[in-house]
């Protein structure tokens, strides 16, 4: 057994980073036997899912929807919020009842599993995990699982310090169109709020050969849309290379004739003016970015160890809108971190003013354990968070209904994925600047980039036509 430990997780280990092949070959051990999994969080958990997905379909496990007819169910999950954490836990016990009447085997992967007051409760109250895998040994899940199946005891291995880098994992997308890519994983910023960096580790670039290969075989295998992930997509290659950048990346991986390339999700800290200047100047780089403010109060940026001023990301806000031609640019923020007074929300709210953002996430602060943030004092009452949420949401829903009236009745390119949730008679998509549009238009649109009027908005989708 093998658990997390936070104080190691901490630390930045000087091992060298080994770049590796998958090599894993269990044979079919899971020949008959179904799975289910199901992925809180962000894209790089949707991607591990996907990941997870191939592993388990290359050892001869075959996918279901259903979870009553599961013989493996594992939840890959999250542990950036609080309510992510509640739903995980709810969730094991709706397994608990099910396992109760048939054969299952339940695992736990993803960032909760690196966190140790989860394993310790896992361990204590929650007897129905079988296994649990943690982020930086995921290539060894299969070992993991087929460990469990052979001796019928509980598996635990969760690192602490980073692993390797290891290319060609079996991935079974769930889009045949539109493909998530990991350039870097983990991050080295150490925002005070967030558990990333101990859950996630070090930063570690992909070569940037191997990306490029990749989204090469995407593309002839007709794939339309490429995004590439990373906590700190800004960061890449700072760690392996003295002068290849993210902006270098971009333009190599617009070269493969990708008809559309994104990025997310990226720190102001590190975003260059070269950049910028590729988002510009290539048609199939997406004038869509991913902005995180957090805060518009430099006394709370300080505090969140944000490494920007207000006045510095505003700069960079205004470079991009000026450069790139109908950008959008959607932001996280979060309110009442420890210390913040209502004169500091009211710097928010004109940082919103003044940009008027696309969208925005927004959060009430909740402290992650171990984490910078969870010690600090002056904490802002539930009351007050819930009332600065609530007065934030208003105004940044203004502004993303706004952003959206100005497409209405002009025509715009959409990619389109899949029947509308809302209505199974329309398709939707998104566009360039990553809008979602419900579209009158016949299923057999699906996987194409189409022209598409715009016929009504609505603070966070659009409604269009196909235009033939």
């Amino acid at each position: 057994m093998k658990t997390p430990n936070m104080i190691d997780a901490k630390k930045r280990h000087q091992n060298k980073i080994e770049y590796t092949k998958y090599n894993i070959d269990l044979g079919n051990f899971g020949e008959g036997k179904k799975f289910f999994v199901r992925t809180y969080g962000c894209q790089m958990n949707e991607h591990d899912s996907e990941k997870i997905r191939g592993m388990l379909l290359s050892a001869g496990f075959i996918p279901c929807d259903d979870i009553m007819d599961a013989d493996v169910i594992i939840l890959n999950t999250c542990a950036i919020r609080e309510n992510a954490h509640d739903k995980v836990f709810g969730f094991l016990g709706v397994l608990k009842h099910i396992k109760q009447s048939k054969d299952i085997i339940i695992g736990i992967c993803g960032c909760m599993a690196q966190e140790e007051v989860v394993i310790n409760e896992i361990l204590n109250k929650y007897k129905q995990v079988d296994f649990v895998c943690g982020t930086h040994n995921l290539d060894n899940l299969l070992t993991i699982l087929k460990e469990k199946i052979d001796t019928n005891k509980r598996q635990i291995e969760v690192l602490s310090y980073e692993g390797d880098v290891v290319e060609n994992i079996p991935v079974l997308r769930e889009s045949p169109y539109s493909a998530w890519v990991d350039i870097i994983y983990g991050c080295d910023k150490f925002c005070t709020y967030c558990i990333v960096p101990y859950t996630r580790g070090m930063q570690r670039s992909r070569k940037h050969e191997e990306i490029v290969n990749e989204v090469k075989e995407l593309v002839n295998k007709g794939y339309k849309e490429v995004t590439l992930l990373g906590q700190n997509v800004n960061a890449y290659g700072k760690d392996i290379y003295d002068n290849y950048t993210l902006a270098n990346l971009l333009s190599d991986v617009a070269d493969t004739g990708i008809e559309r390339l994104r990025f997310v999700t990226s720190h102001p800290w590190d975003f260059t003016d070269e950049m910028v200047d590729v988002i510009a100047s290539r048609d199939n780089v997406m004038p869509y970015i991913h902005l995180p403010l957090q805060s518009g109060s430099n006394k709370i940026l300080k505090l969140m160890n944000r490494r920007y001023t207000k006045e510095e990301y505003l700069k960079l806000y205004h470079q991009i809108r000026d450069k790139v031609k109908d950008s959008s640019i959607t932001t996280d923020i979060i309110v009442g971190f420890p210390g913040e007074t209502e004169e500091d929300f009211q710097e928010t709210l004109d940082v919103v003013n003044e940009c008027k953002f696309d969208g925005a996430f927004t959060f009430a602060f909740s402290p992650r354990e171990n984490t910078p943030a969870a010690k600090m004092t002056d904490v802002v009452s539930e009351e007050i968070k819930m009332d600065r949420l609530h007065r934030l949401n208003e105004v940044v829903n203004k502004y993303s209904n706004e952003a959206n009236q100005k497409l209405l009745n002009k025509t715009v390119k959409c990619l389109v994925t899949s029947l509308s949730e809302k209505d199974k008679n329309k398709v939707c998509g998104y566009t360039e600047n990553m809008k979602l549009v419900n579209i009158v238009g016949d299923k057999s649109l699906i996987g194409k980039i189409v022209n598409v009027k715009i016929t009504d908005t609505k603070s966070f989708s659009l409604d269009g036509e196909y235009v033939d």
